[in-house]
C-alpha cells in the first residue's frame, strides 16, 4: 500500500516541554496530506492548547512499512527515550498477506520496545488501532475480497488490543470513526485510500481525551 515513502527528522523543541515520538506506518506519516495535518502533530498542537507542554513529534514512520520493518528503522536510527510514544502500524502486514501470528509476535515485540522508548512507563504509550482500507474506492477496486480483509484487521486489532490490555497500554478504537467516513470523498486523499486531513482531524479527536489522561501527571 504505497505511493511514495518519506521519514521527518526530529524537530527541535524549547526546554521544558514533554518529547513526543510517533511511529507507524503512512497513517502516522500522513501520506498525500500537509505534515501539520497529520494526527499525531494535531494531536500535540491540541494538547498544547489544553495547557499540556508537548513537543511537535519526533516521527519514524514511512507508508508502505510492515511491523518488522518499523522494527528496524527504529533499531537503525536509535532513538532516546520520550516522554511520550504512540504507535500505529499492521496494515502492511495484512495486505501484503503475513499471518495472524507473525503480526501477534512482531507487534508484542515493538510494543515492548515503544514502552522501553516511554522511559518503561506503559502509561506513556498509546496505540491506535488499524484503519479498514478495504473501505476506501482503493480497496472497491483492488479486486480484493472487501469482507476478508475487514476480517482479517479486526482479527489483527484484537490481537493487538488484547497485547495492549495486558501490559497496560492505552488502546484507542479508530474503526467506527472510519468505517462511518472512509467512502466519504473530503475524508479521503487524492489516492482514494489514504486519509485525508479531515479525517485525521477525526482520529485526533479520539485519541486526545486518552492522551490527555496519560499526560495529565508526571
Amino acid at each position: 500500500m504505497t505511493t511514495s515513502s518519506r521519514h521527518a527528522s526530529p524537530p527541535a523543541h524549547a526546554a521544558g516541554t514533554l518529547s513526543y515520538l510517533a511511529l507507524g506506518d503512512s497513517y502516522t506519516i500522513g501520506e498525500g496530506i500537509d505534515a501539520a495535518d497529520r494526527w499525531p502533530t494535531r494531536l500535540a498542537a491540541r494538547l498544547r492548547s489544553d495547557g499540556i507542554p508537548l513537543a511537535d513529534p519526533h516521527v519514524i514512520a514511512t507508508t508502505g512499512w510492515t511491523t518488522d520493518e518499523l522494527q528496524a528503522a527504529i533499531a537503525a536510527q536509535s532513538p532516546a527515550p520520550h516522554d511520550f510514544v504512540s504507535l500505529l502500524v499492521g496494515v502492511n502486514n495484512q495486505y501484503r498477506g503475513r499471518s495472524l501470528q507473525d503480526y501477534r509476535r512482531q507487534f508484542a515485540d515493538l510494543l515492548g520496545h515503544a514502552i522501553w522508548l516511554a522511559g518503561g512507563r506503559a502509561d506513556r504509550v498509546l496505540v491506535l488501532a488499524i484503519p479498514d482500507w478495504g473501505l476506501t474506492p482503493f480497496g472497491a477496486a483492488s479486486g480484493r475480497d472487501r469482507t476478508l480483509i475487514s476480517s482479517e484487521l479486526q482479527l489483527y486489532n484484537t490481537a493487538a488490543r488484547t497485547i495492549c490490555d495486558g501490559r497496560g497500554v492505552a488502546f484507542v478504537d479508530i474503526g467506527t470513526i472510519y468505517r462511518e467516513h472512509a467512502a466519504e470523498p473530503a475524508m479521503l486523499a487524492d489516492d482514494g485510500l489514504h486519509p485525508s486531513a479531515a479525517m485525521h482531524a477525526l482520529w485526533t479527536d479520539a485519541a486526545l481525551p486518552v492522551a490527555r489522561r496519560l499526560l495529565a501527571h508526571g
